[in-house]
């Protein structure tokens, strides 16, 4: 007995020692992935327990588990987190976080009017792109829209045309129904809801995260997001020291350098950032697409005491690009898929029609001032300039090589020369030309003047009761006309078309389509034809939203009300009703949302949400012919409506995300301006020189967009690799019958008053109603990665123009929508990190449709547009 006692004693004190000195010691050094600087003050701890330690000022730490293997989680606001496992003692030695992109680490100012999906309790149907991964997959050669096409649900019609053409599609909805704020602040064009991307395509350098919140998204604004709402988040001021410079070389030789400096914070809270680059190219992709531009960014952050923060911000993206547009299938078999008919030689060098020149300077002031503990006011200021346009003919001795039919594929500029010089009418000695037998390069300027306030107060009345109220003021004012850009050997241009000139009345300066002069050298109204006017917006909204959470249920409900006003004003005759001011036209809105959402545990959610739009119509639609007339639109435009419900899953674990979305919008009591057939004029003969034109108005057009999307990202405890993946199912119809005017544009008589056509079951073009991704990412060994994008697209239907669907009607049949191919798109890329003495260099190489994929990628009412071949870009960026 007593030595089986020695024996139970000797077994505790082994089995207690074994439990006491079963440790390890854990030690490594954390560092910034993109700067290779230490990150002093990360947290370091043993997965599923409280034993942890932070990095000391050189980045440092030595860690003691109480168990012989296990995890460690490595984190530090604003980067993404790292789980490493352990097996004894074993030092780490570097250890690199990646930036995290998360929307509520990169927003250092402003939070409170941008709204992002984090900020709301009750989830929305929400994706975010990593301004990392903007960074090196788009910052070149490629369209700034790209960044968001593997996502559900997102079409990037990124078509053969030039620089910054392309087109984005949310749901099935244009980007003219998808609202675009930038830092809060709305960027669609007030007049017509328009985007183009030209104008932003410096967001690929400044952007710090993308945030695509489709459907009802958690936008507080009374704003056009039909099918959903796209936050960009620029850089603000930095508050780090140092910066970068980049060389990216690409395709057609395209080259971009790019350097950004930060100052970091001083004592006395001051930071400055500056970001500048330039890029050009021979073309895109297409013959005749040159392109060449800058982009710039200034911010200065000030941060005077604990409760006050003030970011001043200018950024801009001054650009040209030469343009190709959308053609027969019969003209690409004929000269290949590079072919542009827009294009062609002015002595010796590459020469076109159609270039399209903007300057934009966009500014935003931004004040958060943390009132007290329960009070959070932000308020941001901002601005927009706009000056450019596009070029295009004005005159009717357009001269193709070979011939006017369709095997002429490009413009003869030089034999243009030659005739203008030999059909030109002398004027007081000099030679100008006339429409009917010349050609002259003309721009079209579409400038602005934009200003607007937008403030939040966000209240927290309690632990679980969140309040927000705020305004939304904007004033816009568009400027429109005509001015001559190229003479191609003439003195001038015989303006004989208003009535309000003389006969012999001439045009006689130019102004060339560059961007940075654009801002202050244009034409003074003598010396503008064709059309000129100016028109005022006014809007003025508020908002609100309730939000209740606890630990497993949120709620919400918003709602905003608005007023906006229109009016026109006319320096030029016209169509006869032309000068002076219009009729104001002032018309409310409003929004209503509502949604909850229920937590069963830490993986497992569901949410709901439904909301009712009314939105007024754009400015184009107010009047019957806005470029010459200033006649209101009739019937009158009553306000569109919107009802939209969605639901989702959510499902998180620490290896796995899925999300599943199930959505249902009607956009109803929608109003469409076609073009109508021509009009035989005063001789009752078509093809004559008084031929008059005409305009379909329809109103109560209804479209229904249903469909089911899903996103998963699975990430597997300590590998060196992840995969994404995302699926979309839609069906997209317009729906019931739909009354129609057709009116004379010429004499303002209606030749029909009482159309009707039947829209139900007519598929809704161009974009795919099903498509799929996925995405693959491996770390290949220390500093070297690779990643693989592949996208599956079908069910894309024609641009869907509803006045080929009522001629259909009329003639007793029924339109049917014309399907395209499907196509599939592989992208690639590999990054390579490495340092240069102690600061770290990354190499990026990205190479678009990777198997060189021929296919359609739209077509509309005048051609096809076909999709990019393969084409691919490199870069090597210096941090210090």
């Amino acid at each position: 007995m007593k030595k089986f006692n020695q024996f139970l004693c000797v077994a505790v004190l082994t089995l207690f020692s074994t439990v006491m000195y079963a440790q390890s010691t854990i030690k490594g050094k954390v560092l910034d992935g993109d700067m290779n600087s230490p990150l002093p003050g990360a947290n370091v701890i043993v997965k599923g327990t409280t034993n942890g330690v932070t990095t000391d000022f050189d980045g440092n730490f030595t860690l003691i588990a109480q168990s012989n293997s296990g995890e460690i989680v490595i984190s530090y606001v604003g980067f993404a987190t790292k789980v490493i496992k352990f097996n004894g003692d074993i030092d780490l030695g570097s250890i690199t976080l990646d930036l995290d992109n998360s929307l509520e680490e990169v927003v250092i100012v402003g939070s409170g009017v941008i709204d992002l999906a984090e900020g709301r309790e009750t989830p929305v149907a929400v994706s975010t792109i990593k301004g990392k991964d903007i960074q090196l997959k788009i910052a070149g050669n490629a369209e700034f829209g790209e960044s968001f096409k593997n996502t559900p649900s997102v079409y990037v019609s990124n078509q053969a045309g030039g620089f910054g053409d392309s087109q984005i599609f949310l749901r099935g909805f244009d980007q003219v129904n998808t609202a675009y704020m930038l830092n809060g602040q709305p960027i669609n064009g007030m007049e017509d809801g328009k985007m183009y991307w030209s104008n932003w395509s410096g967001m690929s350098d400044v952007a710090n995260a993308v945030q695509v919140q489709r459907g009802l998204g958690s936008s507080k604004l009374a704003i056009s997001s039909v099918g959903g709402t796209v936050n960009i988040i620029s850089r603000t001021t930095d508050k780090r020291k140092g910066g970068f410079v980049r060389f990216t070389g690409g395709n057609d030789s395209y080259v971009k350098t790019t350097a950004s400096y930060n100052t970091g914070v001083n004592d006395k809270g001051w930071a400055f950032s500056f970001l500048i680059d330039h890029w050009q190219a021979h073309r895109k992709y297409s013959i005749g697409t040159a392109g060449q531009g800058q982009n710039y960014l200034f911010s200065v952050g000030y941060k005077p005491n604990e409760r006050n923060t003030f970011n001043f911000l200018i950024t801009g993206a001054p650009q040209w690009h030469d343009q190709n547009f959308s053609q027969d299938l019969e003209f690409y078999q004929l000269y290949g898929e590079k072919a542009n008919s827009n294009t062609g030689f002015l002595d010796g060098e590459r020469f076109t029609e159609r270039r399209n020149y903007y300057h934009k300077p966009v500014a935003n002031l931004n004040w958060d001032f943390n009132i007290n503990d329960k009070l959070d006011l932000s308020t941001v200021l901002y601005a927009s300039w706009g000056r450019g346009g596009g070029t295009g003919n004005v005159g009717n001795g357009r001269v193709r090589v070979g011939g006017d039919g369709l095997n002429a594929r490009e413009i003869d500029f030089d034999q243009i020369v030659e005739n203008n010089i030999a059909t030109a009418t002398t004027i007081d000695g000099g030679q100008y030309g006339t429409f009917g037998d010349s050609y002259l390069r003309r721009s079209s300027v579409n400038a602005h003047n934009w200003y607007g306030l937008l403030s939040n107060l966000n209240i927290e009345a309690s632990e679980n009761l969140n309040i927000n109220v705020g305004i939304d003021g904007r004033t816009y004012n568009g400027i429109h006309f005509r001015q001559l850009e190229n003479t191609l050997g003439l003195d001038g241009y015989n303006d004989n078309f208003r009535t309000d000139r003389p006969s012999d009345y001439v045009i006689t300066e130019t102004f060339e389509a560059n961007p940075w002069s654009a801002l202050f050298d244009y034409a003074d109204n003598d010396q503008r034809y064709d059309y000129n006017y100016e028109e005022v917006i006014q809007y003025v909204g508020g908002f609100g939203q309730v939000e209740y959470s606890n630990s497993n249920f949120s709620a919400f409900a918003q709602g905003s009300v608005s007023t906006q006003s229109y009016q026109r004003e006319g320096f030029f005759t016209g169509r006869g009703n032309g000068l002076g001011k219009s009729e104001k036209v002032t018309k409310g809105g409003y929004n209503i949302k509502g949604g909850a959402a229920y937590k069963f545990n830490d993986n497992h959610s569901v949410f709901a949400n439904a909301g009712f739009y009314s939105r007024q119509p754009y400015l184009d639609n107010i009047f019957a012919d806005i470029r010459y007339d200033n006649r209101l639109a009739e019937p009158d435009v009553d306000n569109e409506e919107i009802t939209g419900l969605e639901g989702g899953y959510r499902f998180k674990n620490d290896v796995l995300r899925l999300n599943i979305d199930v959505y249902s919008t009607e956009w109803g009591n929608r109003f469409l301006s076609i073009n109508g057939p021509v009009q035989p004029g005063g001789d009752g003969q078509l093809g004559t020189s008084d031929d008059e034109f005409s305009t379909y108005r329809m109103t109560n057009v209804t479209q229904k967009h249903n469909g089911i999307e899903f996103d998963m990202e699975y990430r597997p405890l300590g590998a060196r690799w992840s995969v994404k993946g995302y699926g979309s199912l839609g069906n997209w119809k317009y729906d019931g019958e739909t009354p129609y005017t057709l009116q004379n544009d010429d004499t303002g008589d209606f030749i029909t008053t009482d159309g009707n056509v039947n829209l139900t079951d007519v598929k809704i073009g161009n974009a795919p109603q099903t498509s799929f991704g996925l995405g693959f990412v491996a770390d290949i060994c220390e500093g070297l990665s690779f990643d693989l994008d592949y996208n599956i697209y079908t069910d894309l239907y024609e641009f869907v123009d509803p006045a080929d669907v009522a001629d259909e009607a009329l003639n007793g049949g029924k339109y049917e929508s014309i399907r395209l191919p499907a196509y599939t798109l592989a992208d690639a890329g590999i990054t390579y990190r490495f340092t240069l003495g102690s600061n770290p260099l990354t190499f990026r190489a990205n190479v678009y449709n990777l198997f060189n994929e021929a296919y359609i990628n739209q077509r509309d009412s005048f051609g096809y547009y076909l999709g990019i071949g393969r084409t691919f870009n490199a870069s090597l960026r210096y941090n210090f």
